[in-house]
């Protein structure tokens, strides 16, 4: 039943992308160039996609558990610490230079579009890297416990 909500799940979002523009990287990059020929309709997908969470979360946490799921999993941290600094300009530059995030380049790899075909390799790696970032200093200086 998981894997059947988790198939469901993708394939609303997927389609969400590709009806909305957002699988596009022109629609995206020229949503980040406010002055150039600047697109706020990515800007509207994003109001849609927040709305659609706050009013989920309102009526998830009214539950007793997830349906999939024994209990909630809550993050416990809050820190705004240098990896979680770090990571996020990486993604934003990532982001920017490329005019995908991982949902969708993802979504837009089966078009075959030869940016899509160099960037999804890239963000593989950059999530492997990413998952062994511990062993690099800059993200844990010596003298750090995590």
């Amino acid at each position: 039943m998981r894997t059947l909500f988790g198939f469901l799940s993708g394939l609303v979002f997927g389609l969400g992308l590709v009806i909305s523009g957002m699988a596009n990287p022109a629609k995206v990059l020229n949503f980040l160039d406010l002055a150039g020929a600047w697109d706020p309709s990515l800007a509207f997908v994003m109001a849609g996609a927040a709305a659609t969470t706050f009013f989920g979360y309102r009526l998830a946490w009214r539950q007793p558990k997830p349906a999939l799921e024994p209990k909630f999993e809550i993050p416990t941290s809050a820190a705004i610490d240098r990896p979680l600094l770090l990571g996020a300009t990486v993604f934003g530059i990532g982001w920017g230079i490329g005019g995908y995030c991982p949902g969708p380049a993802l979504t837009a790899l089966p078009l075959l579009a030869p940016g899509t075909l160099v960037f999804v390799p890239a963000m593989l790696f950059g999530l492997w890297l990413g998952s062994h970032a511990k062993n690099l200093e800059i993200l844990s200086p010596k003298g750090a416990t995590s």
